[in-house]
Parts: C-alpha cells; structure tokens; sequence
C-alpha cells in the first residue's frame, strides 16, 4: 500500500542521471570539505567564507537549471532585464572585495556594466552571440561573471595597495604631487593584478587550458576547427571585458579616493544595505 499520494514529478527529476548527477555532487562536497578542514587546521579563518560560497553556489546553479526552461521561453527582450539584473547582483557581490573603499558599489556597477555592455552589443552586432535568448543569456552570463571576477581583484588589489602605502601617498601629497600622480603606480598593479588570471588563460589556451565549451561542441558533433574558433571568440570576449572593466575601475576608483580637498580618504569597512547602495547612486 502507498502511503504517500502519487505527487506530480516534472519529467526532468525522473531522469535516471540525476542519480549519477548526485553522485558527482557528492563528491565534489567531499573536495570541498578537504578544503574547509585544511583551513580550519592551518587556522585560516576561511572555513566559513568557503563554505558559503560552496553551497551558495550550488543552490543557485540548482535553481537556474530549475528555470532555465523558463528562461528559454521568455521574449527576447526580456533577456535584457535578465542580464541588467545579473550586472546589479554581480556589483553587489565585487564591492564586498573593496568593502571600505569610496563608492565601491557604484563603480562596480559602472566598470561590470559598461566591460559587459560594450562586449555583449558588439558580438551580437558581429553575429557571434546569437540574438536568442537561449544563446544570449548563458554567453552574456559568462561575460558578466569574468567581468565580476576581475573587478573584484582590482578593487581587493587597490585597496591592499593603498594601505600599505598610505604614508608614502601623503608625503607626495603634502609636497604638492597631485592626488592621481600620487596613485598611479598602484592603480596599475591592480590592473595588472586583476587582469593576471584571463592573461594566463589566453596564453595556456589549447596546451594546458583546454575550455569545456569547445570539447562540449565537438562532442555535439561541430567541426573541431570552427569549435576552436568560436571557444577563442568566447575568450576573447572575456578578455575585453575583463580588460575594459579592469580599467574602468581603476580610472574611477582613483577619483574617489580623495576628498575635494585633495586628501586621502580613510577606508572604512560598513555593511551596507541594498537600499543604501542605491540610494548612494544619486
């Protein structure tokens, strides 16, 4: 006898590889755990940022495989406000890398947006992102993420800048340098600090990097040679976003971070709201 009622299942839970699929996750938790002990044994205070992140992650990808149908389905110009939703929650994330530094949410904002924007607009006028939005949401996601990715390394690398050389800043202040004479040297470490990681893919590209896109497009069948191409497209694409994110963030960060007096501000950890950060963007 059934005890439980007979529940409609939607077919894609039926599916005999989420099993396999379980499986696979568990043992990426595993991984993951060796991580979080090896933190907490070496006393690195990681263990709950890691551990955050690990299962915030997979909740969220869960619940995007969840709606992704949904997505699929939606007119093509709400794909739009789907990706300008992606580029506020990916600055609401970086700024916590620079948590302390003047405007930090709004200069996420506008470096994420417009590496993202410019790169996006272009391929699609360039035909390499298809205008649907079973293309574009995915690829233009990919474009976001990096573009997060490497603004957070410019703002976490220019704030450890500045304070480690705080003194040596305001003595060139005090002798008359201007205030972005006075940065300059750190505002392109962090540059070149937050551009290390996609530099290094394009250059393993194919020899140590092999992307998952493209072994995923040859296994479907593509010509392996336009599969090459189109992963160096998508890389491309992450390396100019990334690059002009980057840059973005460096030139108005280094505004920000003096007063209208030409004094160095001081860096101070807050908490702020979602509502308080928006409010800033007046």
């Amino acid at each position: 006898m059934n005890l439980l009622p007979d529940l409609p299942v939607p077919p894609q839970l039926r599916d005999p590889v989420l099993v396999k699929g379980l499986l696979q996750v568990a043992a990426a938790t595993a991984l993951g755990t060796v991580v979080l002990g090896l933190s907490y044994v070496r006393d690195l205070d990681l263990e709950r940022e890691l551990g955050g992140s690990f299962a915030r992650g997979f909740v969220q990808v869960l619940a995007m495989g969840a709606l992704i149908g949904v997505l699929f389905s939606i007119p093509l110009a709400f794909s739009g406000v789907v990706l300008a939703a992606m580029i506020g929650y990916a600055a609401w994330e970086s700024r916590k890398r620079g948590d302390g530094v003047p405007q930090a949410f709004r200069v996420s904002l506008t470096a994420i947006g417009l590496g993202a924007s410019v790169v996006i607009l272009t391929m699609l006028a360039a035909g390499a992102i298809e205008s649907t939005v079973r293309n574009l949401v995915p690829v233009g996601g990919m474009i976001i993420a990096n573009a997060m990715k490497t603004n957070s390394l410019a703002l976490d690398r220019f704030k450890s800048e500045i304070e480690s050389n705080r003194d040596e800043i305001e003595a060139l202040l005090a002798i008359g340098v201007p205030p972005q004479a006075a940065v300059s040297e750190h505002v392109t470490e962090s540059v070149r600090a937050s551009l290390i990681p996609v530099v290094d893919a394009m250059r393993t590209l194919g020899l140590v990097y092999i992307p998952g896109m493209m072994a995923g497009m040859i296994l479907g069948g593509s010509n392996p040679i336009y599969a090459a191409q189109y992963q160096f497209v998508i890389m491309g694409m992450i390396f100019a976003a990334g690059g002009l994110t980057s840059m973005t963030t460096s030139l108005l960060i280094g505004r920000y971070t003096f007063t209208e007096a030409a004094q160095l501000r001081r860096f101070e950890e807050s908490q702020p709201t979602i509502l308080s950060a928006l409010r800033s963007l007046r």
